[in-house]
């Protein structure tokens, strides 16, 4: 039974609903702006508005639970924007072959990045906390790992293998590493500039993304002269 003093069962679940999106958006800020391994889950609870310190391992576990989190939140709408492109690009048949076809691949990697911090508007902090987090040898493989578990991502990298037939095992690996360190850490340091107000060569993220695309393609494209 229910009285005027016992919430409901619907009326907790909303409001820890409520709770968990108050500290992944609290912890993506403080993330983005000062690391992962600097900030405390007291910082995050404060920031969040939670008197209870412990409210972060209550509802997320560990750090890593949390980071994976952030991660999820934002995989989501981003693997279904890059299906949508890669459905698009499949269902007209066979896509351009060279360097066309790579490009084509090279967008479905980078627009649906840029397109969601589009529709987040500004400022955000997404591209920051992924930067963050690559950049730091306690979350890199793991977010590296559920990344790669994603299909449509997984297609859209097996597509730029089949443009490039002729490049060396080790080279693609390499290479792969390079575009994901360029895509993600170029759109942190735009996203920065962006929330900060501060002059850019560009106005908006779609000219953003039509610059990383054809940096992308460049680099996958950049002749080898190592031997070995």
């Amino acid at each position: 039974m229910t009285t005027a003093t016992t919430p409901s069962r619907g009326t907790r679940t909303d409001r820890a609903s409520l709770t968990r999106e108050a500290i992944l958006t609290a912890a993506e800020r403080l993330f983005a702006e000062h690391g992962v391994f600097a900030v405390s889950n007291r910082q995050v609870s404060e920031a969040a508005g939670q008197g209870n310190n412990a409210a972060v391992g209550y509802h997320f576990g560990t750090k890593t639970d949390l980071v994976r989190a952030i991660e999820h939140k934002h995989a989501i709408p981003v693997e279904k924007l890059r299906a949508e492109r890669v459905s698009a690009l499949t269902s007209g048949g066979s896509a351009a072959s060279g360097r066309a076809e790579l490009r084509d691949w090279a967008e479905c990697l980078v627009l649906p990045l840029t397109d969601h911090l589009t529709a987040m508007g500004n400022p955000t902090w997404y591209a920051r906390f992924a930067a963050q987090v690559m950049a730091d040898p306690a979350y890199q493989q793991t977010v590296t790992r559920d990344a790669l578990a994603l299909p449509t991502l997984v297609t859209v990298l097996e597509g730029i293998n089949r443009c490039l037939p002729d490049l060396p095992g080790h080279v693609r690996v390499e290479r792969n590493m390079m575009a994901r360190n360029l895509l993600m850490h170029t759109c942190a340091e735009y996203e920065r500039a962006l929330a900060g107000g501060a002059s850019l060569p560009l106005t908006n993220w779609r000219a953003a993304a039509s610059g990383l695309v054809d940096a992308i393609v460049g680099l996958w494209l950049a002749p080898v002269t190592r031997q070995g």
